[in-house]
């Protein structure tokens, strides 16, 4: 029997509602505490360098109050290692960062930036965290993400989120994520993925074989505004258990 995929949810959107306005409202804490509540598997927030959505504050908060596992998205800088370091959150997932992008944007280049990466990957295991590496879904990606040293990856979907679902375009980019999933399974490289999914095209990612947890933030938030938050988590935690039911 294949388990059920892990619901992810990422929290920096509350953040970012809150600090539109620079009040203390609405909380990313409660936000978190909610989506464990209504069946969430884990907890995704990204300390940006610029802080544009979540704070430190909340980093630390989070930490003391969730029973799930943190995964804490970060960029490759030495303050983020020396961040992550002192938080041991359970997962530590490396992703590229632009000061201009609206959100990240495409995957870590582990090839063009190998000695780094594996470098960051050496240090934060050191420290009792796993690592997993946010790429594309390029064959030659995975397999320098396997020789780095970390133990899962999580395949960019904004690409294939991007396109008219049931078009040409839009199932060659599913296939593809199939088989970037396969090939990296086989590498002994546990399979997340996230970005850009929602309530319409979640289940087909879900339903690859190989994919163990999927990461959302942005769809779940938007709904909660009409449904509330906890709703809103169970809601999508429905979509994944339709993938592939218990």
């Amino acid at each position: 029997m294949i388990n059920p995929v892990r619901l992810g949810v990422n929290i920096d959107h509350v953040a970012t509602l809150r600090q539109a306005r620079d009040t203390r409202y609405p909380c990313p804490i409660k936000a978190a505490l909610l989506a464990e509540q209504a069946g969430a598997d884990g907890i995704t927030l990204h300390l940006r360098e610029d802080r544009r959505h979540i704070q430190d504050s909340d980093v630390w908060q989070l930490k003391s109050l969730l029973h799930i596992p943190m995964n804490f998205e970060m960029a490759v800088t030495e303050e983020m290692l020396a961040i992550a370091e002192k938080l041991k959150p359970a997962y530590a997932c490396l992703v590229p960062e632009k000061r201009e992008e609206q959100t990240t944007e495409g995957g870590l280049d582990v090839v063009g930036n190998f000695r780094s990466i594996q470098s960051a990957c050496q240090r934060l295991q050191q420290n009792g965290i796993e690592v997993s590496l946010f790429i594309e879904p390029d064959f030659k990606q995975i397999d320098a993400a396997k020789e780095s040293g970390a133990t899962l990856i999580e395949l960019h979907t904004g690409h294939y989120a991007s396109l008219m679902q049931h078009s040409k375009s839009w199932h060659e980019a599913l296939a593809q994520l199939q088989k970037a999933a396969t090939h990296a399974h086989a590498l002994g490289l546990q399979v997340n993925a996230g970005h850009g999914l929602h309530y319409h095209n979640t289940l087909q990612v879900a339903a690859i074989p190989e994919m163990v947890e999927l990461n959302i933030g942005h769809a779940i938030v938007a709904h909660a505004v009409f449904v509330g938050f906890e709703q809103a988590v169970k809601e999508m935690k429905q979509c994944l258990l339709t993938a592939r039911p218990l």
